[in-house]
């Protein structure tokens, strides 16, 4: 039997899908945690943390799944708690295979029966587990959920692995046939919708999958797991990831916002391009100029979306300019497209926008031409003199792309205003809109 491995992506359309599925804090998530073998789910000692459905690619004894986590499910809930129901009601008509997370220390609830029920007439093979049985002294218990009608029950310990492995051999032996799997890289480009709690992230994710993907209320921070969708527009795929709004720095957060915050930074880090959401009824923040940072920083392509256009005015569009000009002084290469989930206007552009953003994180200039472009920049404005001489750049390369990487070679160190102008000069030149570029600089060594 192989230990469980994963990989964190989306629903993929060649793997089986397994839904775990259950009421709230039945330790769903955690049991996740223990089948991919990594803390990947958010988990807090509270209800309600899982909202979404949040699903991640897994492999067990040989056979590749795709493991989808739910929130907490309640037939009668209202609300908020309502939408996230609705989640996981979607999970298991999509499944095929529902793993049935049942508290083995508090029974089978009024809550558990209405949701066997459901599963029954669902048509769809159940694996019933029975969480937090840690020892032997619980595991009788266990029996009296046969009257669930959904056939054995399995316990298992999601936080210490006890019975894992049977339970998944239970799920292994219902799942129809799986391709072998590979380490073939490829598929759709990965695009991170990022950005502070509430500017309409799940919103806009809905709008460009045409269906509830995400939870969405007006309460700030409904997101906490990434959740990822392939999206066809602008007449390509693409694998869009929502993410948990962006409150403070990671060291700053605790809890169940900690864990989210990490689940964002590398939702970041794993796209190749990411569209900031920002709120253009409201000023720019604190907030928005650290999620821009936090994208920058991690060297991404970047699309700025301006969105709830449609509650923008004359006055608010003129307060916006001035504040784009004082507060984006330092990323005026950032593609901005102004948008509005709501009612869907200029969505569609989204995709040109994160072409051309990608097309400029993936340009490489040939070595000939950077240094021609080089030598006439330093001869038409050389770098000031200091200490009596002014160092100049003697060769230029570009050793990578993803982003666009340049190193100069030079008699001695350069001002940090220097290198901003040849930046400057290099995006005149060549491009490069949507992408950050990073200059190094290489003083010659003086012989000793």
């Amino acid at each position: 039997m192989s230990t469980p491995t994963t990989a964190t992506d989306a629903e993929t359309a060649a793997a089986p899908v397994v839904a775990v599925v259950g009421r709230p804090n039945v330790g769903k998530s955690t049991l996740v945690n223990r089948i991919l073998g990594r803390r990947e789910a958010v988990v807090q000692d509270v209800p309600g943390v899982t909202r979404d459905r949040v699903a991640y690619d897994a492999l067990w004894n040989g056979r590749r799944f795709t493991l989808v986590d739910t929130g907490g499910w309640e037939p009668d809930a209202k609300g908020l708690q309502a939408m996230v129901s609705a989640q996981a009601e979607r999970a298991v008509v999509t499944a095929d295979v529902v793993l049935f997370v049942v508290d083995g220390r508090t029974g089978a609830t009024e809550t558990d029966l209405v949701v066997a029920r459901t599963l029954r007439r669902s048509k769809r093979p159940v694996v019933l587990a029975v969480t937090k049985v840690d020892d032997e002294r619980l595991e009788a218990d266990t029996a009296a959920l046969w009257s669930l009608g959904l056939g054995e029950p399995h316990p298992v310990s999601g936080l210490h692995g006890r019975g894992s492995g049977d339970l998944l051999d239970a799920v292994l032996a219902n799942l129809p046939d799986a391709p072998a799997d590979t380490d073939e890289e490829g598929g759709p480009r990965r695009v991170a919708l990022v950005g502070r709690p509430n500017v309409g992230k799940s919103s806009l994710l809905n709008r460009l999958t045409g269906e509830d993907r995400s939870v969405v209320d007006a309460v700030a921070g409904t997101t906490i797991d990434p959740v990822d969708s392939l999206v066809e527009l602008g007449g390509a795929v693409w694998r869009f990831v929502d993410t948990a709004g962006l409150r403070r720095r990671v060291n700053q957060a605790s809890g169940m916002e900690y864990y989210a915050s990490l689940r964002t930074a590398a939702a970041i880090e794993a796209a190749e391009v990411a569209v900031v959401l920002l709120d253009a009824a409201d000023r720019l923040s604190e907030q928005d100029q650290r999620v821009i940072a936090e994208v920058v920083s991690a060297g991404r392509a970047l699309v700025l979306a301006f969105n709830k256009w449609d509650l923008v005015d004359e006055d608010r569009r003129y307060r916006l300019a001035k504040e784009i000009d004082r507060e984006l002084l330092r990323i005026p290469w950032a593609i901005r497209l102004n948008v509005s989930a709501r009612t869907g206007r200029s969505v569609e552009k989204l995709a040109g926008s994160i072409e051309r953003a990608l097309s400029s994180w993936e340009h490489r200039v040939p070595t000939a031409a950077l240094n021609q472009f080089i030598t006439a920049v330093v001869q038409a404005t050389p770098h000031p003199v200091r200490g009596g001489r002014a160092p100049r750049v003697l060769f230029a390369t570009q050793p990578s792309v993803k982003p666009p990487r340049f190193v100069l070679f030079t008699t001695g160190p350069l001002d940090a205003s220097y290198v901003r102008f040849i930046e400057r000069r290099l995006r005149e030149q060549f491009g490069f809109e949507g992408s950050p570029v990073h200059i190094t600089v290489r003083p010659r060594k003086k012989p000793s």
